[in-house]
């Protein structure tokens, strides 16, 4: 069963700039995000569900209840979770609506239970658990995030597309078959360079030339709640999900599904009109850092019809570099 809940991991870089515009718009401040906020913005989503999607929440049946009455929403109503994790409603209420509790790891063990959530769904909402017993945190040093030398160096000898991209999705670094592949980073500002930005940023939505664009750009904020669930006041991340939150109606939706994803790698279509459509095969690769960066290598099978349109792309891609 797919389960709505915060949680997600390294996805790739799944859509070229070719299939984006970039778009000045103003935005206010968000509030920044927390953990009480994701927590239980994941018991809600986990357990109410959703007009439409993949993701369906645990009903009465599912866990041996009776219906009884008619119910405003669908899925399991507050009592009934209590009963089933052996907490008053009182307590599982005031977790639910993010107050100030700390629940300890039995009574995360017994909600897990209750919810019937994965494994997945499970260490997340054992991550942000703990983060609620941690003590108040003294001022953080965010060093900018850099890539070694040593990196720079080894992205210039691949010979398929590779990227770097930082915690909170920025494009680091790139070699020039990525830029084949995608477009050329280097026409976006610095500050606007972000994959999740970047989605969000298609002036022409209905026209979006992208296979598969939703589940993308879920892929893309399962990164960015990841990132939120270990340092939830990151001023780059509540910047990029204040910004799309305040002028994307889409993000607003897709952002409040709590999708889980959780994957390093992965098949993506590119379409490119220089040599014609290709199916690529990605992984990510952590480079050194608590979190680090990652890099996102693209690779085609060998002998293969989309090898050797990426053969070909590398040849029009030099020979338009050589020309200036």
């Amino acid at each position: 069963m797919a389960v709505p809940t915060t949680l997600g991991l390294v996805r790739a870089v799944s859509v070229g700039f070719g299939c984006l515009g970039l778009r000045e718009l103003p935005c206010a401040p968000a509030e920044q995000p927390h953990w009480g906020h994701e927590q239980s913005a994941s018991l809600r989503s986990r357990t109410r569900g959703f007009p439409a999607g993949p993701a369906h929440p645990v009903a009465s049946h599912d866990v041996g209840l009776e219906p009884g009455g008619r119910r405003k929403v669908i899925g399991l109503r507050r009592e009934e979770i209590a009963l089933l994790a052996g907490l008053s409603t009182d307590y599982y209420q005031r977790i639910e609506q993010g107050r100030d509790v700390r629940p300890s790891d039995d009574v995360l063990a017994a909600l897990a239970g209750a919810l019937g959530l994965g494994d997945e769904e499970r260490r997340h909402l054992f991550a942000l658990g703990h983060a609620a017993r941690r003590p108040a945190p003294t001022p953080v040093i965010r060093e900018p995030e850099r890539v070694p030398d040593r990196t720079r160096r080894l992205l210039r000898v691949i010979d398929t597309p590779a990227v770097v991209l930082g915690r909170h999705l920025d494009l680091l670094d790139w070699n020039s078959m990525a830029e084949a592949l995608l477009g050329d980073p280097g026409t976006y500002p610095p500050d606007r360079l972000n994959m999740l930005l970047l989605l969000f940023d298609d002036a022409l939505t209905a026209q979006r030339s992208c296979p598969d664009w939703e589940t993308q750009a879920l892929d893309y904020i399962g990164m960015m709640r990841a990132a939120v669930a270990t340092d939830p006041t990151h001023p780059r991340a509540t910047a990029i999900v204040g910004e799309l939150s305040i002028r994307s109606a889409e993000f607003r939706r897709l952002w409040a599904r709590h999708d889980v994803r959780d994957s390093v790698s992965g098949t993506k279509t590119f379409r490119v009109p220089a040599v014609g459509d290709m199916v690529l095969d990605w992984d990510t690769y952590p480079l050194p850092g608590n979190p680090g960066p990652v890099m996102l290598v693209f690779t085609a099978v060998p002998g293969s019809p989309d090898a050797e349109r990426l053969r070909l792309l590398a040849s029009w891609h030099a020979s338009r570099s050589a020309l200036g």
